[in-house]
């Protein structure tokens, strides 16, 4: 499948839609969500999973050696007991849990521009290319590109540049990692801190999932050069921060779980065996209903083949924000 009409022109000129809002029957705040299809653990089970890994996206061809990917079953079954039980803390705490379920989230954001030197080639990106990836994400989460509208907006704060040769490349899971984003990051658990620089084993970027209680590592890494206009040849339209907030959000890769159980845990994404890669129009790899969702952004595909959230996505991750990071 190719770039949908006026896409590119549309990112390009960095317009973005101001349709925020969003009716989400589950969502509301302190509302529980029925039981997860996951067979979540027991209804008291309040610890929180153990912080395993972050979630990536990685190049078509490359083979990282410490790639992030999916879950396992298992984590992604305690992932799951655990956002019942913080749902449940917040129905404690707070009054009106049959309160309209409209809601309009606009997410602080800060950008953290990993350096090795002050030229291009060493990580030293203009505003213009950050201020349209902030187009792009507002773009993408507003339902502009054709996808289902979500409840979140996106709001630059703050542009923080940083010169050290000691953590560039950003290299996934090393000590250097958690020293950087513990000197850098800023903001509650509702501030996105996007760390931007060379990356460590072909990747492209990741994200951490939401907890209940924040730590340092909490953000979005990105590869510099996949922000509009970057180098990032097939993967510099700004879908790879569009995809990783999706994780910051709560959101799995659409072929988590591949073809067995409960995926991705969101019912209008089809069934997925593994990763697609390029743009393979027709792909069909479950024998469950629908073709593959390689147009989803939790997919690996092509910038050009990528661009919509479902309204099962647009709700899962309003139901994890007022679980996880709502004030």
């Amino acid at each position: 499948m190719g770039l949908r009409p006026n896409l590119l022109t549309r990112r390009t000129a960095g317009v973005a839609s101001t349709t925020l809002a969003l009716l989400l029957s589950t969502a509301a705040v302190g509302v529980v969500p029925a039981a997860s299809a996951f067979s979540a653990a027991p209804a008291d089970a309040c610890a929180e999973p153990a912080d395993v890994h972050s979630d990536a996206r990685v190049k078509a061809g490359a083979h990282a050696k410490q790639e992030p990917n999916e879950l396992t079953a298992k984590e992604t079954r305690e992932r799951e007991a655990d956002l019942a039980a913080a749902l449940r803390e917040r129905a404690n705490f707070r009054t009106g849990a049959g309160a309209a379920a409209l809601a309009a989230v606009t997410i602080p954001v800060v950008v953290h521009v990993i350096q090795e030197d002050g030229t291009r080639a060493g990580g030293n990106i203009p505003d213009s290319m950050i201020n349209s990836q902030i187009s792009v994400l507002n773009e993408a989460y507003s339902g502009g590109t054709g996808g289902a509208a979500t409840a979140f907006s996106f709001q630059l704060q703050k542009i923080n540049r940083v010169t050290n040769p000691a953590w560039y490349p950003i290299v996934q899971g090393s000590s250097a990692e958690r020293s950087m984003k513990t000197s850098l990051r800023e903001g509650g658990k509702n501030t996105l801190n996007v760390y931007l620089g060379e990356l460590s084993d072909d990747l492209l970027g990741w994200a951490t999932f939401p907890k209940r209680r924040l730590d340092s590592m909490d953000g979005v890494v990105v590869l510099t050069e996949s922000l509009p206009g970057g180098t990032a040849t097939n993967y510099n339209q700004g879908d790879t921060g569009t995809h990783e907030v999706g994780h910051w959000l709560n959101l799995y890769h659409t072929f988590q779980g591949g073809c067995r159980g409960s995926g991705d845990g969101v019912s209008d994404t089809p069934a997925e065996a593994e990763p697609a890669y390029q743009c393979p129009t027709g792909r069909d790899t479950c024998t469950a209903a629908g073709l593959d969702p390689i147009t989803n952004f939790m997919d690996y595909t092509y910038d050009t083949c990528m661009y919509q959230f479902t309204a099962g996505q647009a709700e899962r991750m309003l139901t994890a924000w007022n679980a996880y990071r709502a004030a």
